[in-house]
This record gives structure tokens, C-alpha cells and sequence, in this order.
């Protein structure tokens, strides 16, 4: 696997001066394409058979109170709680077992584009078309901290493992790191080598893994401080892992998901069917990583058989685009946003 060494290593330690990294000509794998079945209906194994026909696909109830589309929904880490943001500018958190509105976060002059919750639960982080990052206090409701560096919106935010970093990346072409103990609202860190729109990031023990407009998703090794880029050809608009770190899934504007290799960039698989053309939309894998969800601009949800790829259910979830799918960590239930306006809780 070629890689290229930064100027430096990103620090998680502590605050230091804004460093952009001038990586010129970063090395590029292209995924080889495997045979897709996307979209096809054939025979499963017997054990798949059984595991689709638990999918949730039954709706529990309806989240309401956003004015306006739903951006994003997210289960917090021990699936309890979820957290909501949108075009009226709020953050909710919900209880959606019960369908119960905990409390309202009001802060952002424009629309929330993204939120995610500590794995603690004690700090939320938000972010949108106001170019700021928000950074909560779950019980009380303050601002403790509002991060700026971005010039332009912002459009995904995670808190690293320990809850001390913030990365957030924008349509200003960067991915940027705040430290969360610091009392300084400047980025310890920010890397400028994207040529378009950075619409997802995540984040490892050892990485920052970043999906681009460019068609790219580039992969930066913490402690070796070096970047890997894949090339899929096509706008990236969401990236999500596997939950057990191995595999990357990436939602591209040719209404194709793709299944990547993490290590080595190899493609596995392509899932296909939904409609993926214009909007920013989730896609995620289920909590035993058996099956891949997807939104769709039509108001369906998809679900695909990880291995062989052909979707094993499908169903209408809201009148408009799906924003939005969150698994929860363990139960059988999913979480999906809409630009109808609502939440909605399957079972």
C-alpha cells in the first residue's frame, strides 16, 4: 500500500498552532471493481434468509417537532437516546423508545447539518451552514465552546475515542481538529489536500478517514502521519465503518454504495437500487455488519446482503429523500430522517 509521509503527525495531546499539511500529489489506489449483484434478487443462505426477515421494517413511532427537513439522526452510544438536527436550526435529543422530546439546543444561526454525542454522553458537537462548531453540554444546555477555522459550511463532525478532539470537515476543502480540553476556539490541526467538498469524516484509534466531492476518500494515519488515498470516480457524500473497524462503506452520487477494504482499498462490493443523485444521504451497516442500509431520494430505505449484495428488503420510511439511517448498537431498531420533516423509529 503506497502512502506518503506528512509534514508531521497529528497531535492528540494537546493544542499547538495551526498547522496546514501541503501534500501535493498524494498516492492514489484505484479499487479494482469486484462483479456486482446490486440490486438483483437471488438465493441466500439459509441463515441470511433467516436474519433479513428480523430486519426492522415495522414502524414504532414518529419523532415530531423539527419545523422543516431533518438533516441528521444518531443513536448515542448505548442506543438509549438519540440526537436530531435540521433546517430549523436546532439540535434535539429524544428518547425514542418512548417517543419522549428530552430537551431542545438553540444556538446555530443557520441550518444544523450534523451532530454527534461523546461515548459518554456528557458533550454533544454540532454543525452547519453557519460555518461554526458547537460544543455542548448535554445536561444544561450550554455552549462551553464555539470552534471556528471553517470558511465555509460545515457538514460532518466526530468526536475521537477519548472525547478530547473534534474533527469536523467543510465545502472549504479542509478536515480540521479542535482540541475539546483547550480554551483556544482555533484547530490544532487542518488538512487542505481535498480538491472538492469534504461532506464525511470519521474517525479511528489510529485515523482520520474523510469522504470527498473529488471522488475520493483519503485515509490519514495518526501516528505515522501519513495519507492514503482511494479513488472511487465518483462524489462521495457519506462514509461509514464496519463495526469491527475492517471495512468502509461509501455512499457516491451514481446511486452506488460501495464496500471498501479499510487496509488495503480494495473494493468488495457495490449495492445498488436506491437513488443517490443530488443529496447527502447516510448509509450505514447493521450492528452484526451482515447487512448494508441506505437511503433513498424516492423515501425508501434499502437493505442489501453484505456479501453477495442483493437487497433483501426494501420499503417506503418517508414521503421525501431519506437524509438519514442509524443502527442501533445492539437491539433490532433503526433510526431514519427525511426532508418530510420527521424522525421515524423501526423496529
Amino acid at each position: 500500500m503506497a502512502a506518503r509521509a506528512l509534514s508531521s503527525p497529528i497531535d492528540w495531546e494537546g493544542p499547538e498552532p495551526s498547522v496546514v499539511f501541503p501534500l501535493l500529489d498524494p498516492p492514489l489506489r484505484s479499487p479494482t471493481p469486484t462483479p456486482s449483484a446490486g440490486g438483483r434478487t437471488e438465493e441466500m443462505s439459509s441463515a441470511a434468509a433467516t436474519a433479513a426477515q428480523q430486519l426492522p421494517r415495522s414502524e414504532s413511532r414518529t419523532l415530531s417537532g423539527h419545523e422543516g427537513a431533518v438533516l441528521a439522526v444518531r443513536f448515542n452510544r448505548d442506543g438509549n437516546y438519540c440526537l436530531s438536527c435540521g433546517k430549523d436550526r436546532t439540535v434535539r435529543l429524544w428518547n425514542p423508545h418512548t417517543g419522549a422530546l428530552v430537551k431542545t439546543y438553540k444556538s446555530h444561526a443557520r441550518e444544523v447539518r450534523d451532530v454527534n454525542a461523546s461515548s459518554d454522553n456528557a458533550k454533544l458537537v454540532s454543525c452547519g451552514a453557519d460555518r461554526q462548531i458547537f460544543y455542548w453540554d448535554v445536561a444544561s444546555g450550554r455552549v462551553i465552546r464555539k470552534f471556528r477555522g471553517h470558511n465555509s459550511e460545515v457538514n460532518s463532525v466526530k468526536f475521537n475515542e477519548h472525547n478530547t478532539v473534534v474533527l469536523s470537515a467543510g465545502y472549504d476543502r479542509t478536515v480540521r481538529a479542535f482540541d475539546c480540553r483547550s480554551q483556544s476556539s482555533d484547530p490544532i490541526q487542518t488538512i487542505d489536500t481535498f480538491q472538492d467538498s469534504v461532506m464525511s469524516v470519521n474517525v479511528t484509534s489510529t485515523e482520520i478517514i474523510a469522504g470527498s466531492v473529488d471522488g475520493t476518500v483519503r485515509t490519514f494515519d495518526i501516528r505515522m502521519g501519513r495519507e492514503t488515498v482511494d479513488n472511487l470516480g465518483h462524489p462521495v457524500n457519506c462514509i461509514s465503518l464496519s463495526n469491527d473497524w475492517n471495512c468502509l462503506l461509501a455512499n457516491c452520487l451514481d446511486s452506488t454504495v460501495r464496500l471498501l477494504d479499510k487496509n488495503s482499498g480494495e473494493m468488495l462490493q457495490e449495492y445498488k437500487g436506491h437513488i443517490c443523485k443530488a443529496f447527502k444521504m447516510d448509509c450505514c451497516l447493521t450492528n452484526d455488519d451482515a447487512f448494508v442500509v441506505g437511503g433513498s431520494e424516492d423515501g425508501f430505505v434499502f437493505f442489501w446482503e453484505l456479501v453477495d449484495a442483493p437487497i433483501v428488503a426494501s420499503f417506503r420510511a418517508h414521503s421525501s429523500v431519506v437524509t438519514s439511517v442509524s443502527y442501533h448498537p445492539t437491539k433490532t431498531c433503526m433510526l431514519t430522517s427525511s426532508v418530510d420533516g420527521t424522525v421515524r423509529v423501526w423496529t
